[in-house]
């Protein structure tokens, strides 16, 4: 991410389609939704607006394709669910979350994705409904571009702690590829007794590290803060192997960190006090 690729008003957009986001979440927890409802909820917001690069605003495959890739966990029951290389699903973290409580699986790919989520009386659109004209110029310049993904992560008044993701992918990425956000462990975890983590970044290094779920081990076997095995993983672990993303991550009492070893990530937060704020750069 280049600073001086976003303009005062492109920057003012995401800023406020967060805000939006991160409002609609808070007030789902604050009715006593859980953390599993916040994270949909947010998510769909988010992949329902062509800024970012789930949903509506998915990146372009090599084919010149949208494939959106999304999981969910619930940090309670260490149930989970995932979609991968689906096309046609309006807001992929609602198959995964129809996955996670309707079947008795954890991932479901490509057409069968897009069956099962039929069934599920989830919104089917055609393939045109992701084009967006910005992404698509994107591609045709595009020189190995990465673009991010969209993440969650939530805390309840029960708490009970939740992680989603929802992704279009890596710009140009060959036929079949699939990263590491639909995978459990690698771009989605949580679990109740260490913390909730959604990653963004080069997806391959995310899957070989096992990052989201080596951040909850470093914390159960180790001891560590959230904050100690986040920034070890990202700014240690991860720089040293040339790899960029970043994470954030939640732990039960409500303590989070958002690490990043990139020039900047589209990031926020809300408490349940009401403090909110939302950052890009640095």
């Amino acid at each position: 991410m280049d600073k001086k690729d976003f303009s005062d008003s492109l920057q003012k957009a995401y800023t406020d389609k967060m805000t939006e986001a991160l409002t609609k979440g808070a007030d789902t927890l604050k009715k006593g939704g859980s953390s599993i409802d916040a994270v949909e909820i947010i998510i769909r917001i988010l992949e329902d607006s062509p800024l970012f690069n789930a949903g509506k605003g998915s990146v372009f495959t090599d084919e010149g394709k949208n494939e959106m890739d999304a999981s969910i966990m619930d940090g309670k029951t260490l149930k989970a669910g995932a979609v991968a290389g689906v096309t046609t699903i309006k807001n992929p973290i609602s198959a995964a979350r129809k996955v996670m409580d309707k079947s008795p699986h954890v991932m479901m790919i490509g057409q069968g994705a897009e069956k099962f989520a039929k069934e599920q009386g989830l919104e089917i659109v055609d393939p045109s409904y992701f084009f967006d004209q910005k992404r698509w110029e994107q591609y045709q310049k595009a020189k190995g571009k990465k673009f991010g993904t969209v993440g969650v992560v939530a805390l309840d008044k029960n708490g009970n702690l939740a992680a989603g993701t929802s992704t279009g992918g890596m710009m140009n990425k060959k036929y079949g590829r699939v990263g590491d956000s639909p995978i459990i462990g690698a771009g989605t975890y949580a679990n109740n007794n260490t913390c909730a983590v959604s990653c963004t970044g080069h997806g391959e290094y995310f899957i070989r590290n096992v990052v989201a779920y080596d951040i909850a081990a470093l914390m159960d076997y180790k001891g560590w803060s959230v904050e100690k095995a986040a920034k070890y993983v990202v700014q240690e672990k991860l720089k040293s192997q040339q790899a960029e993303g970043g994470v954030i991550a939640l732990d039960k009492k409500g303590n989070f960190t958002i690490q990043f070893n990139t020039t900047g990530m589209f990031r926020g937060y809300i408490k349940s006090n009401g403090e909110m704020k939302v950052m890009i750069f640095k």
